[in-house]
């Protein structure tokens, strides 16, 4: 009896610890599919977000909402960054056509200025030519000196106030002193006096200033 029981004892461990070990397997190996299965599904999930949520694989006989053989967003793209550089370059080259006939334009209208900028005193000259006309007609058919005289002196008066309005003035030189920003000294003389020194003495060619800048500078005779 004493015998019996022993071996129903070690049978009755061996048992419990077979079926310990086989628990313990089947959980192991479940838990082992279950972190595999899991792992797994995170992956897709990454993979579905770094795509933008987009279920994509490469062959489009296989389910998935996006092949990689589908037409990419960004030709669209392309076609309208396209579309605008030709429209600024267009844009560009009407602004380049514009401005070269701004500048012929301009171009002209500069060179017409300049050949036309003394019209207005031209045609006021030619009121006083036509006065020498007249008074070359008087000085060969006239023989009354005063007559001839007041004409002349009529035409140069008439030129001197055409050329004052328009900004015509003559230097006054003579007893001034010599300044060489005004004046151009042709020689020098010597001074009838000590206050004469360094005085105009005489006046070769006179000088004019036009709106009070100089146009032409008057030579003259210096005192020493």
């Amino acid at each position: 009896m004493v015998v019996q029981r022993q071996r129903l004892r070690t049978r009755l461990r061996h048992f419990v610890l077979k079926s310990c070990v086989g628990s313990i397997l089947v959980h192991l190996t479940f838990a082992i599919n279950f972190v595999k299965m899991a792992d797994k599904d995170m992956k897709t999930e990454n993979l579905q977000d770094n795509n933008g949520g987009m279920d994509i694989n490469t062959d489009e006989n296989m389910s998935g909402s996006t092949h990689l053989n589908e037409p990419v967003a960004e030709e669209s793209e392309m076609e309208a960054l396209k579309a605008k550089l030709e429209e600024a370059d267009d844009k560009y080259l009407r602004k380049v056509a514009e401005f070269e006939n701004y500048k012929r334009r301009s171009a002209k209208e500069r060179i017409e200025l300049i050949q036309t900028a003394g019209k207005d005193v031209i045609i006021e000259l030619l009121e006083v030519l036509d006065d020498c006309d007249r008074a070359q007609k008087q000085l060969e058919t006239s023989e009354d000196a005063a007559a001839i005289k007041q004409g002349v002196m009529l035409v140069f008066n008439k030129l001197r106030s055409a050329l004052q309005a328009r900004g015509v003035k003559a230097m006054d030189t003579l007893n001034q002193d010599f300044n060489p920003d005004l004046h151009e000294a042709i020689t020098e003389i010597p001074a009838a006096s000590e206050e004469q020194k360094g005085k105009i003495a005489d006046e070769v060619v006179k000088g004019y200033l036009l709106n009070d800048k100089i146009i032409r500078y008057a030579k003259v005779v210096v005192g020493k």
